[in-house]
């Protein structure tokens, strides 16, 4: 599959004009530590770091959202070796971000069920939850998709809805877009104009269902780890030439 960028567009990233939200799906991690000779938990190391830099340079740059897949509902399908590496991949992230995220003006948010990750990660979150509602709203924000598929998320938006109006909070004839956008994880946020997946797959695999009705996709052979920021720039560089119509007529 050819990459879905000219070369003349590659790292014309024009600053008055970025996309407010971008998403991504950080995939290729296991095939990136195969090709190495290495365990698959490799692989989860280095795409950890990667989005370290991923974010920082979408901050550098003025984006004021970044999403990230980073386990979904089916990835408890893996090895538990696999799962541990990634839950304690997490946990370090979040001590570290505990520590920074003042001193960098860094948000956190996390999309999912949390119900199913450990008392320790969940109290982890609790505190980068306290720690975001004391910065501003203009600050950066990374929101971390944790337990996330996106049917589940509709569904339990509509389990929250539903049961808002058992509780007499809401009618059923007030449901609409909006209203329905506030029930799920990330109500509040706007969707993301851009959603990135490096791996080669050309496939969502239940990510921001609901979200992306009007996203730009763009697809490249890059794995996760190798995905930089020349990349990132190019990706962005690619939306910025394409027109945007929603459904209208230019």
């Amino acid at each position: 599959m050819a990459e879905f960028l000219s070369k003349d567009r590659a790292g014309q990233v024009d600053l008055g004009r970025l996309p407010c939200h971008i998403a991504i799906i950080m995939d290729g991690n296991g095939r990136w530590a195969k090709q190495r000779g290495l365990p698959r938990t490799a692989g989860h190391k280095v795409g950890a770091e990667n989005f370290r830099k991923i974010a920082t340079h979408c901050k550098n740059l003025g984006v004021k959202y970044l999403t990230v897949y980073a386990f979904s509902t089916e990835n408890w399908k893996r090895s538990e070796d696999e799962v541990g590496v990634i839950m304690g991949l997490l946990k370090r992230y979040l001590l570290e971000a505990i520590d920074t995220m003042e001193k960098d003006d860094i948000r956190l948010r996390f999309f999912g069920d949390l119900s199913r990750i450990s008392p320790e990660l969940q109290s982890l979150v609790d505190r980068t939850n306290r720690i975001s509602s004391h910065l501003s709203e203009e600050d950066f924000q990374a929101n971390i998709c944790l337990n996330y598929g996106g049917r589940d998320e509709i569904l339990r938006a509509v389990r929250r809805f539903a049961s808002d109006c058992a509780a007499g909070k809401r009618e059923a004839e007030e449901l609409g877009e909006s209203l329905f956008s506030a029930y799920l994880d990330s109500g509040g946020i706007p969707d993301p104009e851009l959603i990135i997946r490096p791996s080669g797959e050309l496939r969502l695999s239940n990510f921001l269902l609901w979200q992306c009705a009007y996203s730009e996709f763009y697809f490249t052979n890059t794995l996760w780890p190798d995905f930089d920021e020349s990349q990132l720039d190019e990706a962005i560089a690619d939306y910025q030439h394409r027109d945007r119509r929603f459904g209208g007529v230019k």
